[in-house]
């Protein structure tokens, strides 16, 4: 396991996680493991507040339209991000078992109503919060691999690299529910 390291000393060492030669006292690590956990924790349930406080005004056609003939709904954006992050955390260190579709994340001909697909990510987000939360010093930096993925080697990387396509969604979500509420 390649351990994560946290920052670069001018000498060329780091501070890491893991029990290599690297790794502080136990007491450091646990301090380290817990504000990386609630610090990835909270963003993951901040964008969760955010993605509700620009559709929750939505009516459930809203949600679906399309307000331009090319990009997405906020729903379909939705279904996404529930199938990013049900795939990329859920099945690769959650172990879920979940198998995505991709492509029907922006296609789905027959969506469910709104609620049930914020209920949906709801329940992703709950699962990827438990996840960070499960996380101990050593998991951060276990070899990550996934479809699609080349760019995280580790963990850690694969939840900030989620977190951060999630809010470029939201940005998207922001644009559409503005642009819906003139219509």
């Amino acid at each position: 396991m390649r351990p994560l390291v946290l920052w670069n000393k001018p000498d060329g060492a780091g501070v890491r996680l893991g029990n290599g030669p690297d790794a502080k006292g136990s007491s450091f690590m646990a301090e380290v493991n817990e504000t990386i956990a609630a610090g990835l924790a909270a963003y993951y349930e901040y964008v969760a507040a955010d993605l509700h406080k620009w559709v929750d005004p939505l009516s459930n056609e809203q949600f679906w339209r399309k307000p331009y003939p090319y990009g997405n709904s906020a729903g379909h954006l939705v279904l996404h991000l529930t199938g990013n992050l049900s795939y990329y955390i859920g099945a690769r260190i959650a172990d879920t078992g979940y198998v995505r579709d991709r492509d029907r994340e922006f296609t789905e001909k027959q969506p469910p109503h709104k609620d049930e697909a914020l209920r949906a990510f709801d329940r992703t987000v709950a699962m990827v919060v438990a996840t960070i939360r499960k996380q101990k010093p050593d998991d951060w930096g276990k070899p990550y691999t996934a479809d699609r993925e080349p760019e995280a080697a580790d963990r850690f990387q694969i939840f900030v690299r989620c977190a951060g396509h999630a809010y470029h969604h939201i940005g998207q979500i922001v644009y559409l529910s503005r642009e819906l509420a003139r219509t």
